[in-house]
């Protein structure tokens, strides 16, 4: 197999805060995650709240608070993922697509968010930007609008825009998928799976394990800031008698089409 795309290898974070009486103590939301992504592949990373999810997102990013306390090692295309090399492929080799629309702001058109993230000539910039509208099935006219005046569909995929370049390697896609209408959710599905068949490699970070199913190569389960096991997407089917774990086997079956079981 070929030199992963990113490499995370027994990522740990924790945070210093203060409580009662400025008492410092820490707290440590991630203790082991190893998860690695190839070029071309999406990797699914499934787990309750609270297991680490977003938080390896943010880690990768470079955008975690200046209280957090990493350890571990992140390495991309087999080199150490420092500050420096994180500031230079935000936003061009690595792009993020975050949870929620709330990112994008109210009071400036969208077509001036998507540009924003360009590197690019100004002209450049506003044929990069019609393109990427073209690619994610908007007009030219509704980037005249702002984010008030649109749908959630829509500003799902204006997300998507503002998120990538020319360059992008890796997506990293937060909750892409929460609360939006069947149609749309099969778009934004659909690109996900259009960005790893031409290259990129995808982490893709649900809670949606059927929709994960549906696009994933393998899907690694988080719990308690740890993976416990990362494995091809078809294993999550039948009575999940292929996984290892117990709690990913009463994840699979907790979901409503299965037994519904309660997961502690």
């Amino acid at each position: 197999m070929s030199r992963p795309l990113l490499e995370v290898r027994d990522l740990s974070i924790a945070f210093e805060q203060y409580g009662r009486g400025l008492q410092c103590f820490t707290s440590t939301p991630i203790q082991a995650l190893n998860v690695e992504i190839q070029r071309g592949e999406i990797l699914a990373v499934v787990g309750a709240s609270g297991s680490g999810k977003s938080l390896l997102a943010h880690a990768v990013m470079g955008i975690l608070p200046p209280n957090a306390l990493v350890g571990g090692k992140i390495l991309y295309d087999g080199r150490l993922l420092d500050g420096k090399r994180i500031k230079k492929y935000r936003g061009a080799q690595i792009a993020f697509i975050p949870q929620s629309v709330n990112y994008l702001d109210p009071s400036m058109k969208v077509k001036h968010q998507v540009r924003l993230g360009l590197r690019h000539s100004r002209r450049t910039r506003c044929a990069m930007q019609e393109n990427l509208f073209e690619q994610f099935g908007l007009k030219k006219s509704d980037g005249e609008l702002y984010p008030c005046q649109l749908s959630g569909g829509m500003l799902r995929r204006v997300l998507f825009a503002t998120s990538m370049g020319k360059d992008t390697e890796l997506v990293i896609a937060d909750e892409p998928t929460p609360g939006i209408h069947q149609a749309v959710l099969e778009l934004v599905l659909r690109q996900l799976r259009n960005f790893a068949d031409n290259g990129i490699g995808v982490m893709l970070i649900t809670h949606d394990i059927v929709s994960a199913v549906k696009i994933a190569d393998r899907i690694s389960v988080f719990q308690n800031g740890k993976t416990l096991e990362t494995v091809p997407a078809n294993f999550f089917s039948g009575n999940g008698e292929r996984l290892t774990e117990i709690y990913s086997r009463k994840l699979w079956r907790s979901l409503p089409q299965n037994e519904f079981i309660t997961v502690e």
